[in-house]
This record gives C-alpha cells, sequence and structure tokens, in this order.
C-alpha cells in the first residue's frame, strides 16, 4: 500500500493517546462531532454461542459499501448491521492487527518478529475458560509461527508472535489452516473465539475486492447459513484493517459490518469506533469482562443487538396482591 506523508509530532502524541485509550478520542478531520461527548454506560448484550473476527484488508468505506464490487458484503450490511463511522487506528497493517488482540497498537513495523508479552486475548479467554483458533489461510502447518510464506502473511496473524502461545505447545496448536475450519462447523468442534485470515489475495491486499467479495460468499455464507450459526446466535464481524486511501482518525475510515441473528436488522450505526471497541465485544459478547490495553475504556458496541425485554412484574387480579410473572 502507498506511504502516507509524515504527520506533524502533534498529530502522532495525539495519535498515541488514543491508541492507549487514555482519554476520549480528539475530534479528527472528518469525524462526524456527533460521534464525540460523555462514554455511554455499557448496555446489555444477548448471549452468543461463538465470536469469528474476519479481517479484510486495505479499503476506503466508500469504496466497498454502495460499490458493485462487493455485492456478497453489502448484501450482509444491508441484511444484518454496519458500522457507518468505523476507522482503523494506524498505517501499515500490523498495528491494526495488535490493537484487535493486544490493546495497543505495538508498532508499525510490518516486518516485526519480536514476542509479545502484554496482556491480551488469548490469555484473557484461557483465564476465563473459553477456547479460540486463528484459522489462516495458506498456514504452512498446524502451529506454524515463523515468516510469512507465499500468500500466507504473518503480520496478519499476530497470535503467532504472542508469548502466551510461542511458549505453549498447547496453545500453538490453535494456531490452524483456515480448512479446518469447515471442518469444525460440521464436526460441532468450534472454539469459542474464531479470528478469521484470508491469504494477501482473498482479502483484497493482493487482488481486487471482487475478488475478496468472492471468497466471502463461497466461504462464509456457509457458515451465516449454517444450523449452527443461526441456532447458537452466533456473531460474525467483518472488518478492514485500514483505509488505502485515507488516514483520518489514523488509519482512516472502513467497513465494518455486524452479522448475527441478534442484531437489529438493516441497523446502521454512526457512532464513531476503531479496533479496540471491536476487541472489546469480541470478549463481552463472550461474557468475558476482562479488557486488554485500550479495550478497557473503548465505547461499547452494544447499539447493534436486540436484546430481551426482562419480565415486568404486574398485579394480580383476584385478592388486590401482587406477584412477579413470567409474560
Amino acid at each position: 500500500m502507498r506511504r502516507f506523508r509524515a504527520a506533524p509530532a502533534a498529530t502522532l502524541a495525539v495519535l498515541a493517546v488514543l491508541g492507549c485509550g487514555v482519554q476520549p478520542a480528539p475530534r479528527f478531520r472528518g469525524v462526524p462531532r456527533a460521534a464525540y461527548g460523555p462514554p455511554r454506560p455499557p448496555g446489555p448484550l444477548p448471549g452468543f454461542g461463538h465470536v469469528f473476527v474476519l479481517v479484510e484488508e486495505n479499503a476506503n468505506f466508500a469504496d466497498v459499501i454502495g460499490d458493485t464490487s462487493m455485492p456478497y458484503l453489502n448484501g450482509l450490511a444491508q441484511q444484518y448491521a454496519l458500522a457507518t463511522e468505523f476507522y482503523g487506528n494506524v498505517h501499515p497493517s500490523i498495528g491494526n492487527y495488535f490493537m484487535m488482540i493486544v490493546g495497543y497498537t505495538i508498532t508499525n513495523d510490518d516486518g516485526f518478529s519480536e514476542l509479545v508479552t502484554r496482556d491480551n486475548l488469548v490469555r484473557v479467554l484461557t483465564t476465563a475458560g473459553k477456547t479460540w483458533k486463528s484459522y489462516a489461510e495458506d498456514l504452512p502447518a498446524v502451529g506454524y509461527r515463523g515468516p510469512g510464506r507465499g500468500r500466507y502473511a504473518r503480520k496478519h496473524n499476530i497470535f503467532a508472535l504472542l508469548s502466551d502461545v510461542a511458549h505453549d505447545s498447547a496453545q500453538a496448536r490453535n494456531l490452524v489452516p483456515f480448512t479446518q475450519l469447515a471442518t469444525d462447523v460440521a464436526g460441532n468442534t468450534l472454539p469459542d473465539y474464531a479470528f478469521i485470515i484470508p491469504n494477501l489475495c482473498n482479502d483484497a491486499h493482493d487482488c481486487p475486492l471482487k475478488t475478496a467479495d468472492a471468497w466471502l460468499r463461497e466461504h462464509i455464507d456457509p457458515l451465516v447459513r449454517s444450523d449452527v450459526f443461526q441456532r447458537e446466535n452466533d456473531l460474525l464481524i467483518i472488518v478492514f484493517d485500514e483505509s488505502r486511501v485515507d488516514d483520518t482518525a489514523g488509519g482512516g475510515r472502513i467497513p465494518c459490518v455486524i452479522v448475527s441473528p441478534k442484531v437489529k436488522p438493516g441497523y446502521r450505526s454512526t457512532t464513531f469506533y476503531q479496533q479496540q471497541s471491536l476487541l472489546r465485544l469480541s470478549l463481552r459478547a463472550l461474557g468475558v469482562t476482562t479488557y486488554p490495553g485500550a479495550a478497557a475504556n473503548a465505547p461499547d458496541m452494544d447499539e447493534f443487538f436486540e436484546v430481551p425485554v426482562a419480565p415486568r412484574a404486574h398485579r394480580a387480579s383476584a385478592g388486590g396482591s401482587s406477584r412477579s410473572n413470567q409474560n
């Protein structure tokens, strides 16, 4: 992708604060004023069986949403829900992936190969008794933690750089080729949390958006339509890592589509979100209440979901007494 002109030092300082989640987001160019204000208290979420996060690459919101290049993804956005003011955190890619998993951008070097010891999604899920897997297309072998090969990019599979995974052979076995996903769906052996990584062509990094959309239709539509996804009220988040043509708010305005039987059908959010909110939602949806890094103070994304109304107490018709009844 193209390199952006270096930002002024003051801007970099502001973005650093945002990435650490220490203060509310500043008003970046192009972000609506309605996106800012006091944070909302978290609302309730419905129960979800599994959480899937699938990341596409390097596309501006307007090049995807409402464009003919990705008809399948647009269909999901129309049927389910869409975050219309979702922004990447940084350029290039790797910092956004770290934000989704660690809650910090960690590095701006796509060739980064050091182990990361910070608190992270794997550690939090494991502590909470939850399971996880990373399904990476063209991964050379189960547990592979080495550099990218062919169209497999380790910079998009940063689970391999977590010390929790690298130092634990059992955790490393959760790094699996994408082909394992269909097997796990069919065998009812899905983990609680699944991170899905298409290869460098099918994520639109090296190939056209229409190629990525065709891949989604072929490989993800069966998941969405599966009995397990619908019956267990699963949650799928399809998000791009960063914009190719925009650096607003650090990484530009990007598509984020929320798919679940529990979303408000056709819902459009105008709230400002970034990848740390996606991390927070991924954990909250599984009932986990510990959030790494910037996810601890990120805006909640509960507005997308239908939550059952709690039963109300009403007065009994006989004897003038009252009691709680299930409606």
